[in-house]
């Protein structure tokens, strides 16, 4: 079953790997569901059923001209729960904006089928800065990234934002220019105004009230160097206002740490969702 139609007829393109006690992997912007993979095969192998699939407008996935919501990701997460009968037992485990769409689904219908969560580099629970959100990113920023995006998304996502995500420098780089290349071209995959309407939504929805619906074991996994998700306004906010959270921290780490940490992230995993 490679595609799922959610209620209003969007067509999600779903990866099911694997048997066993499901792992629902939700990717980051503006990627799809193959930078899950190395996770992905891993769960599969341990014994786990991942599931991983392209956000509406990104990947493989249908690109209507709205939805671009996190109540209507929201949503596209329970209908693929429920369309693969992953909705019992289930772990769901959010990237980045990834990790709006785990805190959007336990508030918003109440955590059903879920037995435990993840948040990695995750944007949750506010990005934005504010009077009452001082560690946020500024507006110009978000600014600067629809502005890129408008003006040349290839160069942008090529030159700027990848690099960044990984933690790319002048002198020294913990990923291949092959990486920045390949995640470069799953960028592209996504429509243009799926890109701008989730950047924007990733940057300023708020999550704060959306954590006191978390009541099963949630791993939090952040780095430190993280440049695009800052630390304190995203996981060490997140461990304060969530019961149960456990938050670990990969010292020096950039944003894209599930390619940069693979081997640790996967293993980190695998212990958390094994207990």
């Amino acid at each position: 079953m490679p595609y799922v139609k959610t209620r209003d007829g969007t067509d999600i393109y779903v990866k099911d790997w694997g048997s066993g006690r499901p792992v629902i992997l939700l990717h980051g912007w503006p990627l799809n569901a193959d930078s899950w993979d190395a996770q992905a095969m891993a769960l599969a192998d341990a014994g786990f059923r991942a599931i991983a699939y392209d956000r509406r407008g990104f990947g493989r996935s249908g690109q209507p001209w709205s939805g671009y919501d996190y109540d209507t990701l929201a949503d596209d997460l329970a209908d693929v729960m429920k369309a693969t009968g992953a909705d019992s037992d289930a772990a769901i485990i959010g990237f980045s904006m990834g990790g709006g769409e785990v805190a959007r689904y336990m508030s918003r219908h109440d955590g059903q089928g879920v037995i435990a969560a993840g948040l990695i580099s995750s944007v949750v629970p506010y990005m934005l800065k504010t009077d009452d959100n001082p560690h946020g990113t500024p507006q110009s920023t978000f600014d600067q990234i629809g502005d890129g995006i408008k003006e040349d998304r290839a160069k942008f996502f090529r030159h700027t934002f990848v690099p960044q995500f990984y933690g790319v420098g002048f002198i020294s780089s913990p990923v291949s220019d092959d990486v920045v290349h390949w995640s470069t071209s799953l960028a592209m995959q996504a429509g243009l105004k799926p890109t701008l309407a989730c950047a924007k939504a990733f940057g300023h929805t708020d999550f704060r009230q959306d954590l006191a619906s978390f009541r099963v074991p949630t791993l939090i996994v952040h780095g430190t160097g993280d440049q695009t998700v800052p630390i304190d306004a995203s996981a060490r906010a997140a461990k304060a206002g969530i019961a149960n959270a456990q938050l670990v921290e990969y010292d020096g780490a950039p944003h894209g740490l599930n390619v940069t940490h693979s081997d640790r992230l996967t293993q980190d995993l695998l212990t958390f969702l094994g207990r």
